[in-house]
């Protein structure tokens, strides 16, 4: 697929998928602005949007500063917090509006997400004409998403798209018991008594 500069561009982040990935293989944050700028090349970038989900504390305030001072618009969506404990915390919706309502202003779409959820839309928009373009690493990535993208570029190639952590990120690994052992037993086995008779 060619890209050309006289292309416009809108870029799709769906933070969430791509926080947790770089988490979880590579234990680092990923650089979202030189994801920007190596999906777009020298094309025309109309629109960069990334989406992310607020939790109950200020950490992702100073992530946010960073998103705004490279240029990238941002939506925002609290941490949705169910009967039961049960957490949702996606922006799967929100996306496909946004790219629908978009594209008609947009040559090339590129979806920074890993998730076979937006399958569906990436159809939608290549029934449309548009050139379709996906970003994400590739282990974490659905095969079928793969599949629809025009190109598809895989972010855990090398680590340019990194920003390691100086304190390790925790990651959460199943706690294994290990049962204690128990002490050997000891052999309390008697030996025979032989009696002696003396005659008489």
């Amino acid at each position: 697929m060619i890209k050309n500069t006289h292309q416009r561009v809108g870029v799709f982040i769906d933070v969430q998928n791509l926080y947790y990935s770089a988490k979880n293989l590579h234990g680092a944050h990923v650089d979202f602005a030189k994801i920007v700028k190596e999906g777009l090349g020298d094309r025309q970038l109309i629109r960069a949007i990334a989406y992310v989900v607020r939790t109950e504390g200020e950490e992702e305030k100073p992530f946010l500063d960073a998103l705004i001072k490279r240029g990238i618009e941002t939506r925002e969506r609290d941490l949705q917090i169910f009967y039961g404990g049960h957490k949702k915390a996606d922006w799967d919706v929100g996306i496909t509006i946004d790219c629908v309502r978009i594209c008609d202003v947009l040559d090339v779409i590129i979806l920074v997400s890993g998730d076979g959820d937006y399958i569906p839309l990436l159809e939608y928009l290549k029934q449309r004409g548009r050139q379709v373009e996906v970003m994400a690493f590739r282990r974490t990535t659905s095969s079928k998403l793969v599949e629809q993208a025009d190109i598809f570029t895989d972010l855990g190639e090398d680590d340019r798209f990194l920003i390691k952590s100086r304190r390790p990120l925790t990651r959460h690994t199943p706690t294994r018991r290990t049962p204690a052992k128990k002490p050997a037993s000891r052999s309390t086995t008697r030996k025979p008594t032989t009696r002696r008779t003396t005659k008489k």
